[in-house]
């Protein structure tokens, strides 16, 4: 039986998607990378988008052609090495840093402007609690996401962003200036780099995950036709993202006007929003980030919840009440040494997950699946500890003949030329066995 969905819920599913993605990271480093890159700042989007935007869509594609789940996307892999790289990347982005960063940065430019003299710890504690128990709320029916998120929240976030895009173009508030800082020299890099902060890659290896379960709850169980509806959502949701992220690209690079000496994105968006709206451009601005932010948590809590349940015991809904009240925990105390922290973390991280999405479509051409797996994983992992060392602060001299190195890509050719390697050893034998394990 043929399986498919009418266009009303193909569009509501990539809309879902695009609004677990557009969250924090998203709205802030854009602004602050535009400003920057200045007169590069078409350099500097086109490397953002690589990883914010491209990496993101074929980590989507990647899940649905390997399976539809983690365990399909690293079953070549022991499963004890995947069970500790599932749970890294679902700690970073969910309790330990994205998720409290989607709390923490909605307080900070929905409703601390509002509060005044009043915007305290205990404002932000109490912002925290209510944050994240909505998020909470909506997270707890997993079945309801895909109506709740899809239909109403994404529409609303897309008609303040499309307002807010549209005055960007037709008002720049001020002229684009020469680059400063990294963007002078290596603009396209830089923005690559800069991609990384929005963590979507690894969101995508959640999302993906919750993209699937909605869909199967729409009766699409097929492999065939779940891959083709994931791949359409994805492509929704990329072209949501760049529409974005090239608005607010252009909005940092002429924002040097109204926004001099901002020292981040937010600030430079309520700055801007204010020069073009007035002081109703703040409600408007809130607005938008509110709703980028809490569908973002919801995302996140759901999928780490669907997570740690099945490696455990412990319910799908009591995850989502030890992740929201973790995340509440963690926007309230640390969260700046978290940020610090966080930067040598994705370094070490980004190549592993490049590497695995990059397997995902090669692994039909491999002979020997499960090595080869092992091989370009634990290369892009040895790497990508010299990079992430490095980003650190750790005297990593000694390595700088490595190619790209300075440019904290050391693990770029060594991981793809092991890539090349493995696809002639081996034989197809071994892969009948690999499958049948």
């Amino acid at each position: 039986m043929k399986q498919s969905l009418k266009l009303a819920d193909i569009i509501a599913v990539g809309f879902m998607l695009f609004a677990f993605f557009l969250g924090a990271g998203n709205i802030i480093f854009p602004p602050i990378a535009g400003q920057m890159a200045g007169a590069h700042v078409f350099s500097a989007m086109s490397g953002f988008l690589i990883t914010a935007v491209g990496l993101p869509l074929l980590t989507i594609i990647a899940i649905g052609v390997s399976g539809g789940s983690w365990q399909h996307l690293t079953r070549d892999l022991p499963p004890k090495v995947a069970m500790i790289m599932a749970i890294l990347m679902f700690v970073i982005i969910g309790p330990a840093f994205a998720a409290p960063r989607t709390g923490l940065v909605a307080y900070e430019m929905a409703a601390k402007p509002f509060l005044g003299a009043d915007a305290g710890q205990l404002s932000l504690t109490l912002f925290s609690i209510a944050f994240f128990s909505i998020a909470m709320f909506f997270a707890w029916s997993q079945g309801k996401l895909i109506d709740t998120i899809g239909k109403f929240l994404t529409p609303a976030l897309f008609i303040g962003l499309i307002v807010l895009a549209i005055a960007v173009f037709v008002n720049p508030q001020g002229e684009i200036v020469a680059a400063t800082g990294n963007y002078i020299d290596s603009p396209l890099t830089t923005g690559f780099f800069e991609g990384y902060n929005t963590m979507d890659t690894f969101g995508a290896l959640m999302f993906g995950i919750l993209i699937i379960d909605a869909l199967k709850k729409k009766g699409i169980t097929e492999h065939k036709a779940t891959t083709k509806y994931l791949t359409i959502a994805g492509c929704i949701a990329a072209l949501g993202l760049a529409f974005v992220y090239i608005s607010l690209f252009y909005l940092g690079a002429t924002s040097s006007t109204v926004a001099a000496g901002a020292g981040n994105g937010g600030a430079i968006l309520t700055a801007y929003t204010h020069a073009l709206f007035g002081s109703s451009g703040q409600i408007v601005l809130s607005i938008i980030v509110l709703i980028a932010c809490l569908t973002t948590a919801i995302g996140l809590i759901s999928a780490c919840a669907d997570y740690f349940s099945s490696i455990c015991k412990v319910t799908y809904k009591a995850w989502v009440i030890i992740v929201g009240v973790a995340c509440a925990v963690v926007a309230n105390v640390g969260l700046s040494q978290l940020i610090t922290l966080s930067v040598p973390v994705l370094f070490l991280l980004y190549p592993i997950a490049i590497a695995l999405v990059a397997l995902a479509f090669t692994r039909k051409f491999m002979p020997n699946p499960r090595l080869a797996y092992r091989v370009v994983i634990l290369v892009a992992t040895c790497f990508a500890i010299l990079d992430a060392a490095k980003v650190a602060g750790a005297d990593m001299s000694v390595f700088s003949m490595l190619p790209m190195f300075e440019h904290g890509m050391a693990w770029v050719i060594p991981t793809f030329a092991s890539m090349i390697i493995v696809r002639f050893v081996g034989t197809k034998e071994d892969e009948l066995v690999t499958e049948n394990a």
